[in-house]
């Protein structure tokens, strides 16, 4: 059984997700620890629960989830993964970090793309690839269909979607991915979003205001 640990991290408030399981591998989904206790709490965690970080993985390249890129690849000799089309935002980073007065260790550029139809897989777990660009353009969400759970960076909020007024963002392109991708899910699929509380594919079809 996958287990879920969030911390939120940065001035964000964005949530950064530690997967494992009973093989004690784990992955690490949007890396937001920028400073010395936010990567304490991480490597305590890891460390406690005999855990071994096989590889991170961006959800998308937005300035809050990749802060810590570079400190993990570094210091656990792991890859970082990725869609393709939001390697300009990674490749910009500093130039975002500068915009929000954030110092950033440049993130390593991923060593993995991935795109729709694709699995992770980490252990005994396995998460599908699902493309749903509008928040950015390499948005990912990553479903696990036995557990029933999709982690799904800031595509859907609680109550919410995604911003559309970033580079590379797009309303009407952000509305036909949750449509086409999300909302085709089982209702009692739980929404781990990227900042704030986690809910369901069923109470955002039925509450959403945005739908």
């Amino acid at each position: 059984m996958t287990k879920i640990k969030i911390f939120v991290f940065n001035s964000f408030q964005e949530n950064t997700f530690l997967l494992y399981d009973e093989s004690n591998e784990c992955i690490i989904i949007d890396a937001g620890c920028n400073n010395e206790k936010e990567f304490h709490q991480i490597n305590n965690f890891i460390s406690e629960n005999n855990l071994t970080l096989k590889f991170i993985i961006n959800t998308h390249c937005h300035i809050d989830h990749i802060l810590g890129n570079a400190y993990l690849v570094n210091k656990y000799g792991v890859e970082s993964i990725a869609n393709k089309e939001d390697l300009p935002l990674l490749e910009r980073s500093n130039d975002m970090a500068a915009a929000f007065g954030l110092d950033i260790q440049e993130p390593p550029i991923p060593s993995r793309f991935v795109n729709e139809g694709e699995e992770i897989k980490f252990g005994n777990t396995i998460l599908l690839v699902k493309h749903v660009p509008g928040h950015s353009p390499g948005s990912i969400a990553l479903y696990n269909e036995h557990e029933k759970f999709v982690i799904v960076g800031d595509v859907l909020f609680k109550g919410g979607i995604g911003r559309t007024d970033l580079p590379g963002g797009d309303y009407d392109t952000l509305i036909a991915s949750i449509n086409k991708k999300l909302f085709t899910l089982n209702d009692e699929v739980i929404v781990y979003p990227g900042h704030g509380e986690s809910t369901t594919i069923g109470n955002e079809k039925s509450d959403n205001p945005f739908f």
